[in-house]
């Protein structure tokens, strides 16, 4: 028989059972993750993963941009940056300047990185686990960590570079809009501060180490692992690593403030000669440890971030050809990241795109998903699980956010039955909960007048 003959349902569980053979071992049965506390107070994440001979680490702190001073925003990136241009001289070993660090990393065949998000400030390192070479580049890390060379040469130069590309950036419409939708969605909150050259130019190599000092502390660090190492192996790594912050204070850091809802909406027009008119609708959203986290990811799924078929795509694109694509997502963090919607489209069709795109959101926050909508949405992203962790980088990563955001630790083990457990009423319930419609922020550049 042809296998275009089949009954669909036949297939469908021919290819649900195809799937199960292919998934990966960690999709397919409980993950453990080991956890403990520090004698430091840090945290402490395990998955012993022995199928390859590679751990990945991930040690996140409490310095994302959120920490920044307002005049002296990307002041945490900044450092994140500098903490790979050097090491300083110790009493029994010399200074490495940037080449000769990136040499020694080489030559190890390991990587050690370090960047800095909105909440996070997160220093990776990756190895191969081999006795040896898993040693020199633990000590190499831990060396990394406790005599960063902070160099002003470094700095001077990498500064202008920064902000050469700030400036090429502020010619591009998308940047405009992007730095008008934060202004006004974060209504100056840390989540929406700009960095600018004039930010930059206030930030010293002094300013650099202090706020290293201040933040990169052992007491506040979590450490996720992930890779082919047992508790007794994670625990000497995480004593070196740690060992290596000591110096830093602890001393208590200051609250940060909630991200407040807006009360009225709020339009921003912006005249720009491009070729295409850039839309962006959104408000703030919701925390990542919201209760409603499901059904926000499912209904978001439907609404705008499923590609070609998710409801603006197929209302903007596929019924009226008015743009490539549309899109919406939340960003949640510790604080309630924005949720944003957007297109691009031709200037003289950007008035009835936004139109067609607030009614979509209208429309969806008031009535929900369709069953047949949800249905697809559950089948697709339960299928689709397995890719979330298909490497030891995937499910550090998804290990790294069950630490930071204080998440239950099976949280992966019951990620698909929470998936499958969302209903057409949870959706709704939680979209009129969390968006209003009416108080939006709409910001549209280079559309015709």
């Amino acid at each position: 028989m042809s296998v275009l003959l089949l009954p669909r349902r036949l297939m469908a569980a021919m290819l649900v059972v195809l799937c199960a053979l292919l998934l990966p071992e960690a999709a397919r049965a409980a993950i453990p993750i080991q956890h403990w506390t520090h004698a430091s107070g840090a945290r402490v994440f395990l998955v012993p993963s022995p199928s390859i001979p590679m751990l990945d680490l991930q040690m996140d702190l409490d310095g994302g941009s959120r920490r920044d001073p307002a005049e002296r925003a990307g002041l945490a990136s900044a450092t994140a940056a500098m903490l790979s241009a050097g090491v300083a001289a110790t009493a029994t070993q010399p200074a490495l300047d940037e080449n000769a660090l990136s040499e020694a990393w080489v030559d190890l065949g390991a990587q050690m990185g370090a960047s800095a998000g909105l909440d996070r400030f997160s220093i990776s390192l990756r190895s191969l686990t081999d006795p040896v070479l898993l040693e020199q580049a633990v000590a190499l890390a831990a060396r990394q960590l406790a005599a960063p060379a902070w160099s002003d040469a470094v700095w001077q130069r990498d500064r202008l570079r920064w902000q050469a590309g700030l400036r090429e950036a502020d010619t591009r419409p998308a940047t405009l809009a992007a730095r008008r939708f934060a202004q006004a969605v974060y209504q100056g909150h840390p989540y929406g501060q700009e960095v600018t050259v004039a930010s930059l130019d206030a930030i010293s190599v002094d300013d650099i180490r202090a706020f290293y000092r201040r933040h990169a502390a052992a007491c506040r660090a979590q450490i996720s692992l992930v890779g082919a190492i047992d508790r007794a192996t994670a625990e000497r790594i995480v004593d070196r690593l740690l060992a290596a912050l000591a110096p830093n204070g602890c001393e208590p850091l200051p609250a940060v403030p909630e991200v407040q809802p807006l009360k009225q909406a709020v339009e921003s027009r912006l005249p720009f000669e491009a070729a295409q008119a850039q839309v962006l609708i959104g408000q703030p959203g919701h925390r990542r440890n919201d209760p409603d986290f499901f059904p926000l990811f499912v209904g978001n799924y439907i609404l705008g971030g499923g590609g070609f078929v998710s409801r603006l795509t197929t209302e903007v694109r596929e019924k009226r050809g008015l743009s490539y694509g549309a899109y919406s997502y939340f960003a949640p963090g510790l604080h309630a990241g924005a949720f944003q919607a957007g297109l691009t489209t031709r200037p003289d069709q950007a008035a009835q795109a936004e139109a067609i795109a607030r009614e979509v959101i209208r429309r969806f926050v008031a009535e929900g998903p369709s069953e047949d909508e949800l249905r697809a949405a559950r089948d697709y992203l339960v299928n689709g699980f397995a890719l979330r962790l298909d490497s030891n980088r995937k499910l550090l990563d998804n290990v790294a956010n069950i630490a930071w955001n204080g998440l239950p630790l099976d949280y992966l083990d019951r990620w698909t039955a929470r998936v499958e457990a969302v209903t057409a009423d949870d959706i709704r319930r939680a979209f009129a909960r969390v968006l209003q419609p009416d108080r939006m922020v709409t910001v549209v550049v280079g559309a015709k007048p």
